[in-house]
């Protein structure tokens, strides 16, 4: 019974645990990392095809956008997840697939006009996407899952994102149980339309995140409405636009939910009618997905406006913006707007394009409703650089840039605190993930001092014996380096498969004769052929 920490160790993005137990191999997570990682993360520590399950705790990339990955080169299994982030995840990895596609298209045009550089392959295809989606097994909340003998799992509702969860696994192994929980990404209180978390009351062992272990939000409640309001009013006085970065699923349905409040109570009576574009495909696909399911996970407050017959996301002058032509039309228009966007760091998509049209415009109000990953375009915006590259070309930034106080899909330091602390019993071990380097050992600190918990931050590598709570690996940071001679992605897709080819082989010992000696002959036949090219 084996916990290996591959992903979002002593950084925040590309969340990944790897579990052996009762002779299965698990993921919890499978996600992406974004901007710019200090330290490598180390390989699986099987072949993708020897995965069995992967458990999802929730949709968004930095946890789920590997998937297709994992499939394409080699993963056969079942992914659970609860139902919501099923009907996101069906739509968020085709998006992450067209965005692969797409920039690798970009990088062999560009490709072509310098003569010298290699052609590029995506990570993964729509092809890939959709394989993973079709393996997808939506989950109901608070249901104990039997997935087979030995594991169990069950989610929780985590209050971080539609669908989002904290999950518990029970591995039974040798007559012995434990029980793990991941909380997944922790939700901040009193956020708009989707609950607040819900406590876990037992686990054997924790592993948390950690993304704000070292801030609090504010001391009191933040008025998103008001403030917003007050930015939208100065920003739209100066005859600019309004330009919100933001995730697609999750904040651009609360921006809608805020916006709607800001109209409904006139808090912007010199623009009464003013203008919201939502410049993203992904972005009115969710909105669809949390209409779906607001009985499951939409709050109280928001509840109450539905059983008026009023769509809490839905308002007078709202436009969606849909094709690549409907996109650019947005800036040709002078009239001060509000335009919301993806992606939420700024890493890609159309905000970059909107980016490039307001970002010189002094008048303009650039405002982050998000977190900023170290390294991506919009940490660098927050950070207050003078310019920035985009699409080859630099920009001076003269737009004020804004952050709106307190919005986060993150619980606090102690919002964290106060979730684990709600098991009535010590865990044998907090697992701290999820944080940048300093803010997980920090974190770690405070919850061994001030609260008396076994914690612990591994890095990339760390490998834990579940039934003796020892660390069987400790590994060290390794500083990521510029490679300068990568394996290709294609490459590694090629042996991958023929990993997946090894385990098939050994699958089929003890088959007839005459059916191994007809697959031997195909694999013969296979390779003659490769081995006179």
């Amino acid at each position: 019974m084996k916990l290996t920490f591959v992903g979002a160790d002593h950084q925040v993005t590309g969340s990944c645990h790897y579990i052996q137990a009762c002779g299965k191999n698990i993921l919890v997570d499978c996600g992406m990392q974004q901007g710019a990682n200090v330290f490598e993360c180390c390989e699986l520590p099987v072949a993708e095809s020897e995965i069995d399950y992967v458990f999802l705790t929730h949709a968004h990339v930095d946890h789920s956008g590997n998937l297709p990955l994992l499939y394409a080169r080699g993963f056969k299994g079942n992914v659970y997840t609860t139902e919501a982030s099923a009907d996101l995840c069906s739509i968020m990895l085709r998006d992450c697939a067209h965005i692969q596609m797409q920039e690798a298209e970009w990088k062999n045009r560009k490709a072509k006009r310098h003569s010298g550089l290699e052609a590029v392959e995506p990570l993964y295809t729509m092809e890939d996407a959709d394989g993973i989606i079709k393996r997808i097994v939506p989950c109901s909340y608070n249901s104990r899952i039997q997935i087979c003998d030995g594991i169990a799992i069950k989610f929780t509702d985590v209050g971080h994102l539609l669908g989002s969860a904290s999950i518990e696994v029970w591995l039974t192994d040798d007559g012995v149980t434990k029980k793990i929980v991941f909380s997944g990404d922790i939700g901040n209180k009193n956020q708009p339309l989707i609950k607040d978390p819900i406590y876990t009351k037992q686990a054997d062992y924790v592993v948390m995140e950690s993304t704000y272990g070292d801030r609090l939000h504010t001391d009191k409640k933040p008025e998103y409405v008001r403030d917003l309001a007050d930015v939208i009013s100065k920003t739209f006085a100066r005859g600019g636009n309004v330009v919100i970065p933001s995730f697609a699923v999750g904040r651009t349905q609360e921006m809608l939910y805020f916006l709607r409040k800001i109209k409904e109570d006139n808090l912007v009576p010199d623009f009464p009618g003013f203008e919201v574009y939502v410049d993203s495909p992904l972005a009115v696909e969710a909105t669809g997905v949390f209409q779906k399911n607001i009985y499951t996970c939409f709050d109280e407050d928001a509840m109450e406006l539905v059983r008026r017959g009023i769509n809490p996301i839905a308002f007078p002058g709202l436009k969606l913006a849909i094709t690549s032509d409907e996109s650019k039309e947005i800036n040709f228009d002078d009239t001060p707007k509000v335009i919301i966007s993806a992606s939420g760091m700024c890493e890609a998509g159309r905000i970059r394009h909107h980016l490039k049209h307001n970002l010189w415009r002094p008048e303009c109000t650039i405002l982050f409703v998000g977190y900023q990953a170290a390294g991506t375009l919009g940490r660098a915006l927050v950070e207050g650089a003078d310019e920035v590259k985009l699409f080859g070309e630099v920009v001076e930034v003269r737009a004020e840039i804004m952050q709106l106080p307190g919005m986060s899909g993150h619980a606090d330091k102690n919002g964290l605190i106060e979730w684990v602390n709600a098991f009535d019993n010590k865990p044998e071990r907090v697992f701290v993930v999820h944080g940048e380097d300093s803010v997980c050992s920090a974190f770690v600190d405070c919850l061994k001092n001030e609260y008396g918990h076994n914690a612990y931050a591994p890095y990339s590598g760390t490998r834990v014996d579940l039934l003796t709570n020892t660390v069987e690996y400790e590994a060290e940071p390794v500083l990521i380096k510029k490679r300068v001679h990568a394996v290709s992605d294609v490459f590694a897709r090629l042996l991958a498969a023929g990993q997946r080819l090894l385990n098939v082989i050994r699958k089929n010992e003890g088959g007839t004769n005459k059916d191994l000696a007809r697959f031997a002959d195909q694999i013969n036949s296979l390779a003659d052929r490769w081995e006179k090219n």
